[in-house]
Parts: structure tokens; C-alpha cells; sequence
């Protein structure tokens, strides 16, 4: 069972996309596991905070090192595991790069950073692999990490169920139809390509290439 370790000041975050679908029932299943670790937890202070100033002036708040740290530790105490920093400069997060986590690691501690980010230092005390999901910045890291999940997640046997439904593995194109043949809408008639109908597998084929 693939276990992911989610730190996270925001753990909720995860209820909705967790409690529907292929990833509820991987989790049910128990193809998947999923732990949180909320850096609040942590500290002393009454009001559970761990953001200061930033060093150096600037806007917005810093996320301390120390109660990140410790998240982190408590997730690796019982594990080897790889652990994934969320950064928009990091490495593009790739269908390889996915797929070699999967096969390679059943333990994946995903960083999650708010507000200005979390204290550079904490790359300091372990070993991280920066990663970016795409050319923009995001409040936090929270849909990076459930974007992780979740192409990690469909790659482990028996999460989709049907290996075949795994896309990037078979010719796919990015139209597809179903039933009913022909629908109108506001007088107009909207039909399904006529070589989906024609049972020619190795026409279909090369027009799903060409899509």
C-alpha cells in the first residue's frame, strides 16, 4: 500500500477530492493511505501559530522552520520515504516522473507551503525533491499535493481497475462521444463522427491519433 504523508496547515482541504471517487474507493480499498501532519501541532504557543516576518523585509508572513521539521520527523519515523517540496521554480511534475514514484516509493511526504512559503532552512535538514505542476502560483500547496495523489494514485494496480483506463498508455483522443447517435439542440443536429460507427478498428485508431 502506497501511504501518503500530507504536510499541510489546512488538512480539510483534502475532505472533497479524498471522499468522492476513484480515490475514495482506493482508499476504502486499501491501495492507498493518507496521513496528515498539520505543522500546528507542533508548537508551543497558545494560538498554534508558526508564521513570522520575513528575514529581510517584504510582504506576508513566513512559515517557521521548526514545526515543519518535526511534521516531517513524526511522517518518517517509521519510513523510508521521498519527500516532495512544492515550489513553483521546482521541476515540472511529469506522467514519467509520476510513474517512477509510484513504482519506486510506498512512502511520500508531500510539503505543503501558505502565505510567503516555509523557512528555506528546512531543505537544509532533509533530503527534497522540488517540484512545480505548472508555470503559475498557487496559495498554497494543497492542489499541487492532491494533484500528486492523484496521478501517482491512478498509476498503482488496481486503482482504475481497468489498466487499459490509464490514457497516456493508449492512442486517446481528446474528443470523445457516447450515446445518443444524434441529439438536437436549439434546431441544430449534433452527430458522432461517422468512423467511431464504422467498427474499422485501425481507421478509428489513426483518427484518434490525428485528434
Amino acid at each position: 500500500m502506497t501511504t501518503f504523508h500530507i504536510i499541510t496547515l489546512f488538512p480539510n482541504a483534502f475532505d472533497s477530492y479524498l471522499g468522492e471517487s476513484i480515490l475514495k474507493r482506493a482508499i476504502e480499498d486499501k491501495k492507498i493511505k493518507v496521513k496528515f501532519y498539520n505543522p500546528r501541532d507542533f508548537v508551543d504557543n497558545k494560538w498554534h501559530r508558526v508564521d513570522q516576518r520575513p528575514y529581510g523585509g517584504g510582504p506576508g508572513m513566513v512559515i517557521e522552520a521548526l514545526p515543519v521539521i518535526k511534521a516531517i520527523e513524526r511522517a518518517t519515523q517509521k519510513a523510508k520515504v521521498k519527500i516532495i517540496f512544492f515550489i513553483p521554480s521546482g521541476k515540472q511534475l511529469t506522467n514519467t516522473y509520476a510513474d517512477k514514484v509510484s513504482k519506486a516509493c510506498t512512502d511520500i511526504i508531500l510539503v505543503c507551503g501558505r502565505y510567503e512559503g516555509i523557512d528555506a532552512r528546512v531543505k537544509k535538514v532533509f533530503k527534497m525533491e522540488e517540484i512545480s505542476v505548472g508555470p503559475f502560483v498557487l496559495t498554497g500547496g494543497e492542489l499541487p499535493a492532491m494533484i500528486v495523489i492523484d496521478s501517482i494514485s491512478r498509476r498503482i494496480p488496481g486503482v482504475l481497475g481497468d489498466i487499459n483506463s490509464l490514457e497516456e498508455s493508449r492512442v486517446a483522443s481528446s474528443d470523445v462521444y457516447t450515446r445518443p447517435e444524434i441529439f438536437e439542440y436549439k434546431g441544430k443536429k449534433y452527430r458522432v463522427p461517422k468512423i467511431l460507427l464504422s467498427g474499422h478498428r485501425a481507421k478509428i485508431e489513426q483518427w484518434k491519433k490525428k485528434r
